[in-house]
Parts: C-alpha cells; sequence; structure tokens
C-alpha cells in the first residue's frame, strides 16, 4: 500500500504536489470512489483515474543526454523551443534530472521515475557535478579560493565548490577552468562567477555524479546501465 499521490506522481500524471492538488478537488477516484483525504493509501492494483483516465505505470527507465546548446531541458516550452525530450524519440513519459541553461551544454539525466529523480536533486545528498567554464578576465587563485568557500548570492549561500585546471588564454583576456558543486540552484555557476565580475562565456557539464560524457557526442544519448544506477542511488545512500 502506498500513498495515493505517491502512486499518481509514480504514474507520471503529475508531480506530488499536483497530485495532492487533484486529490483535494475531488479529482481522482480509487475503484470508482471519489478520494479527497491526502492520507489516503492505496495498492497499484487498484482501479485508480484521474480526471477519468486510468492510471499506467510505465517500466522505469533511464537515459543519459549530451544535451547540445539551443534546447530548453523542460517535456514542453510555452515559446516552443526545442525540448531535451525532443532528442529522445520514446514512448515513456520521461523528464530531465535538474536543469542546463539554454546555452549550457552537456550531461543531462532523463527518465521517468520521479523518486529516482527527486533524491538525485535534493541539496542534502551532496551529489557531484562537474563543469568545465570559460570565463571572462583573469580568474586569481584568491578568487578562487573564496568561490571554493561559498559565496552569499542573496537568496542562498553556495556550498564549498572545487576548482581546478585554471588556464589563461594566448591573449590573458579569459580563463578556462573546472569546478565541482554539489547542487543546481538556478543559473548557480554564473552567478558564482559574476559575482566577483567574471562574466561566463560558455559552460559545460562534463560529469553528474558517476554520469560524464564519454562515447557520446552532442545531441547522442544511451540508456543508462543498470550498474550505473545502482551507483547513483549508492551515491545518495539509498542504494
Amino acid at each position: 500500500m502506498e500513498r495515493l499521490q505517491k502512486i499518481i506522481q509514480r504514474a507520471g500524471i503529475a508531480s506530488r504536489r499536483n497530485a495532492e492538488e487533484l486529490i483535494k478537488e475531488g479529482k481522482v477516484k480509487v475503484n470508482g470512489e471519489v478520494i479527497t483525504a491526502l492520507g489516503t493509501k492505496a495498492s497499484y492494483t487498484d482501479d485508480i483515474t484521474v480526471n477519468g483516465q486510468k492510471l499506467k505505470f510505465e517500466e522505469k527507465v533511464y537515459y543519459a543526454l549530451y544535451k547540445p546548446e539551443g534546447y530548453v531541458s523542460t517535456t514542453n516550452d510555452q515559446y516552443n523551443r526545442l525540448t531535451v525530450t525532443d532528442l529522445i524519440p520514446v514512448n515513456e513519459k520521461i523528464f530531465p534530472v535538474g536543469r542546463l541553461d539554454y546555452n549550457t551544454s552537456g550531461i543531462l539525466i532523463l527518465t521517468n521515475d520521479g523518486d529516482f529523480a527527486n533524491v538525485l536533486m535534493h541539496p542534502k545528498f551532496k551529489i557531484e557535478k562537474e563543469y568545465s567554464v570559460k570565463v571572462k578576465g583573469l580568474l586569481r587563485k584568491e578568487t578562487s579560493k573564496l568561490i571554493c568557500r561559498g559565496v552569499d548570492l542573496g537568496n542562498f549561500n553556495t556550498q564549498p565548490a572545487k576548482i581546478f585546471n585554471v588556464k589563461y588564454d594566448d591573449k590573458k583576456t579569459n580563463s578556462t577552468l573546472t569546478i565541482v558543486i554539489t547542487e543546481g540552484k538556478y543559473h548557480q555557476v554564473k552567478r558564482m562567477f559574476e559575482k566577483f565580475n567574471h562574466e561566463v562565456l560558455k559552460l559545460k557539464r562534463e560529469r553528474y555524479g558517476c554520469i560524464n560524457l564519454k562515447g557520446l557526442n552532442k545531441g547522442q544519448y544511451r540508456i543508462l546501465k543498470i550498474h550505473e544506477v545502482k551507483k547513483l542511488w549508492n551515491l545518495t545512500e539509498n542504494g
């Protein structure tokens, strides 16, 4: 037996919060009975409908995508821009685990497993995300140390980070580097460097936890191996 909102989430109909609203609005039935109490539990074998649509449970799937620039990390876009799910033509209702900005490339995990996605994105588990970055100006060691200690971005303080492989270009006008963070806030990497007057010119995520870009070209994807999914779970100590 499972809480009804969690069952609805796992069916890919809505997020858990939206599922709670659907229940309260009386749009969910279990075995023909309208359910409005949020604590109600049900079985996956029950006849559950949402807005008259019977829930169907897909087999869980897990993909790694090399996201190119020019795609949004959503399942649909109000401006009709290309989405990352356009690059993976599958029948399952997959969605990205976290986001990469429109002009950011790199590794992105997509799945239809809501529990898996929620755990990976939870900041308390500190899953590492590694980025290669090009910034305007010469990044000094003192600035790198300040960024690595944590940055006050106004609405939150970043967790400690790691910066290495700092190099200057031939004209001594820009810097390239690698940074590892354990969060994934909106525009976080860009904001961290802009705090010190270093505009981010290029950003690519090289690694998410134990998953990297090896063997993939831009726009290509692959199915995650079983041991990779287990390893990601293990990183959250829930494996």
